[in-house]
C-alpha cells in the first residue's frame, strides 16, 4: 500500500521517507498542496500523512480530496526527534492497519 507524505519542510519529508522505505514501505513525499493533489488524483495511495506544519485550510482540503480518492487512512503527524523512532512508533502501525483492512464492499468470509 502506497503512502503519501505531505510536509512543509522538505528535509523532514525526506527523513520520514527514508525511514518508511528502509522498513519496506512504498512511499512518496511532497511539500506543496499542488504536488499532493496531482499525486492523489493520478496515483493509488492508501495512506496520506499530513505534517504538523500544514495549515488548517490546506489540511482540510487534502483530507477532503483523500476521501474522494478512497484513501484508507489520513494520519495527522507532528514529528518529534528522533524522527525515525517517531515514524516507527506512530506512523508505521497505522499504515499496517490500513493495509490489512478489506476493500469497501468486499465480501466477508
Amino acid at each position: 500500500m502506497r503512502t503519501l507524505v505531505l510536509g512543509r519542510t522538505p528535509a523532514r519529508v525526506a527523513d520520514v521517507l527514508a525511514t518508511l522505505r528502509a522498513d519496506g514501505f512504498e512511499a512518496a513525499g511532497v511539500s506543496t498542496d499542488e504536488e499532493a493533489r496531482k499525486l492523489l488524483e493520478s496515483e493509488e495511495f492508501g495512506v496520506l500523512i499530513i505534517g504538523g506544519g500544514v495549515e488548517p485550510d490546506s489540511r482540510a482540503a487534502m483530507k477532503e480530496l483523500a476521501a474522494e480518492r478512497r484513501v484508507r487512512r489520513v494520519i495527522d503527524g507532528a514529528l518529534t526527534e528522533p524522527f525515525d523512532a517517531y515514524v516507527r512508533r506512530e506512523f508505521e502501525p497505522l499504515i499496517r492497519e490500513a493495509a490489512s483492512q478489506r476493500e469497501p464492499g468486499s465480501a466477508h468470509m
